[in-house]
């Protein structure tokens, strides 16, 4: 059992919706179903689900406007299902807030796969031997998962909080793409680089005063990112 984790679906497709209702919850998940955006974007506000599945085509609210009005005020980690004819690729779905996504068709075993992962992202795995990086006004708070510049806390999704992580525990070393893929997706995410620099510029935009001239997350051309050590 997954003890009370629940996901909301969202996706028009009664057959899609039945499918993923029944094998989300014989999985041991608690399962809340939305059919369009509308609903979707109501029941995450009052149902706080743990995880959000969208599907790219929905009515009403597109799955587009609803990602980026959630990520508006929640940090909840949301998997996008996208179709090949809905005109949104890997990069825009990541580009968007989501955490994650897989294209249609797919198999159960692959999704089910994709959400332990991205549940397991969204709580504190590493144990570190300081509670607190700083650097300069940057200041990640490791117990608390939570980043401040100044006297402004950061909001960051899970996988943004467990990328920026592998950077400052590392300050100062060139990570490679392949190496950060396999700390902060899993092994099986090794070819997926484009995830990598997606989020890396996600990072800069909320951290950054400049991301075209970063002075925290620098680039190690066709190496890598590291993170400047500048305590």
């Amino acid at each position: 059992m997954k003890y009370g984790l629940r996901i909301l679906v969202a996706d028009s497709d009664p057959s899609i919706q039945r499918f993923l209702h029944a094998n989300l919850k014989a999985s041991g998940y608690e399962v809340i179903v939305a059919v369009d955006g509308e609903e979707a974007l109501g029941k995450t506000e009052r149902e706080l689900p743990d995880l959000v599945i969208l599907d790219s085509m929905l009515s009403k609210v597109d799955a587009v406007d609803a990602c980026r009005r959630i990520r508006d005020w929640s940090q909840v980690p949301i998997i996008m299902l996208s179709n090949r004819d809905d005109g949104v690729n890997e990069v825009q779905c990541l580009d968007l807030g989501a955490d994650d996504y897989i294209s249609k068709p797919f198999g159960i075993d692959e999704l089910l796969a994709r959400v332990r992962v991205v549940l397991r992202r969204a709580k504190p795995q590493t144990v570190t031997p300081s509670p607190t990086y700083t650097s300069g006004e940057l200041v990640v708070n490791f117990a608390r998962w939570c980043v401040t510049i100044g006297n402004n806390e950061i909001e960051l999704t899970p996988i943004e909080f467990s990328l920026l992580q592998q950077l400052v525990l590392n300050a100062g070393k060139v990570l490679t793409n392949s190496m950060l893929l396999k700390k902060v997706w899993g092994p099986d995410y090794y070819s997926e680089t484009h995830y990598i620099h997606v989020f890396i510029a996600r990072l800069r935009k909320k951290l950054e005063s400049d991301p075209k001239k970063p002075k925290y997350i620098l680039t190690k051309p066709g190496v890598g990112y590291y993170f400047a050590n500048s305590k």
